[in-house]
């Protein structure tokens, strides 16, 4: 009987734990259902590794959805009978679910594209684990790419993770280092160094060096024999007479001489402009004085003109008929004379 009862409240046990089980898994399930879940897609040309299904999916650090699906576009979109093998059909298609409620109010999706919404696969610390990051960015700088097939939920792009970007730029230096020729850098640097030991030993560098150890001794020379200490006394010597001559007394008559001569020539530039109008007015009345003579000369000398002509006229009568100049003609006759 004690066993039969001990069984019996274990059995009873047993199926309140399986039944408080079931109601706490359909009521996760409700709440699960009861919320607005909205399924996006992004493409990933990269390793997804680390990535699970499961894996939160934040914006800005927010935890606001899970991934639901990981799967390769070649298995999720087909390719079409004849099409080429592009890149495209090599992308990580990533689905992942995103609760509207915990978002909030957001644009509609091509809004959203337009204004840089993008999602990148992101490590969490360096535990390995990765999640999905939205976020906005230049969208200049990640435009939106074209997929040959048509998504079966709303698209959001991806952008390479920062993991990506470092191991593309550190390709891109590689490559460019491989570009670079050592080898000539290298044999041009050693000829280099060639020159200039050359230069050094017998080249213009060596003549100056010389003619610099030549420059140096010869003014260790003067400094022990005294010459600069005596240059150095006949300056100052100078000096001391170009002083005298400044505080001297023919220097200062002579400024004031010329001081005296700047206000003379300052008086004569003030009356300058009176003497330019005089001798104006001088100008012009020699000018009016000039044409009253002329106008009163002209007719003189045209009456001149006309009494030479009647000289030459009467000269040249006489030259031709002396006796008539002297006796004269005989009066017309009284018949003439009606």
């Amino acid at each position: 009987m004690k066993g039969s009862a001990l069984y019996l409240r274990v059995g009873a046990l047993v199926i309140v734990g399986v039944a408080l089980a079931a109601g706490f898994l359909l009521f996760l399930a409700g709440n699960q259902r009861s919320r607005a879940n909205t399924v996006f897609e992004t493409y990933s040309s990269e390793s997804v590794q680390g990535l699970d299904v499961g894996a939160p999916v934040r914006y800005r650090g927010v935890a606001v959805g899970r991934v639901t699906e990981i799967g390769l576009a070649s298995a999720e979109y087909r390719r079409p009978e004849g099409a080429p093998f592009t890149e495209a059909f090599r992308l990580v298609v990533v689905r992942f679910a995103v609760d509207t409620e915990r978002v909030g109010e957001v644009p509609e999706i091509n809004e959203a594209l337009r204004l840089g919404l993008r999602a990148r696969i992101t490590a969490q610390g360096i535990t390995g684990v990765n999640y999905v990051e939205l976020d906005f960015v230049n969208p200049e700088r990640f435009p939106v790419p074209r997929v040959p097939w048509t998504p079966i939920h709303p698209f959001v792009p991806s952008i390479p993770s920062t993991v990506e970007q470092v191991r593309t730029a550190a390709e891109t230096l590689m490559t460019r280092l491989t570009e670079v020729p050592f080898e000539e850098i290298m044999e041009n640097v050693s000829s280099l160094v060639a020159a200039l030991r050359r230069q050094a030993t017998d080249g213009d560098a060596a003549v100056a060096i010389r003619e610099s150890a030549r420059t140096i001794e010869l003014v260790r020379t003067t400094l022990e024999r005294g010459d600069i200490e005596k240059t150095l006394q006949e300056f100052r010597e100078a000096a001391t007479a170009a002083r005298d001559l400044v505080a001297g007394p023919e220097l200062r008559e002579a400024l004031q001489n010329i001081a005296a001569a700047t206000a003379e020539l300052r008086r004569a530039t003030h009356q300058l402009p009176g003497t330019l109008a005089t001798l104006e007015r001088t100008t012009r009345t020699a000018r009016d004085t000039t044409q009253d003579v002329q106008s009163e000369l002209v007719p003189i000398l045209n009456n001149l003109r006309a009494t030479t002509a009647s000289l030459r006229a009467t000269a040249e009568a006489l030259r031709n008929s002396p006796s008539q100049a002297l006796f004269g003609a005989p009066p017309p006759p009284p018949d003439r004379r009606r």
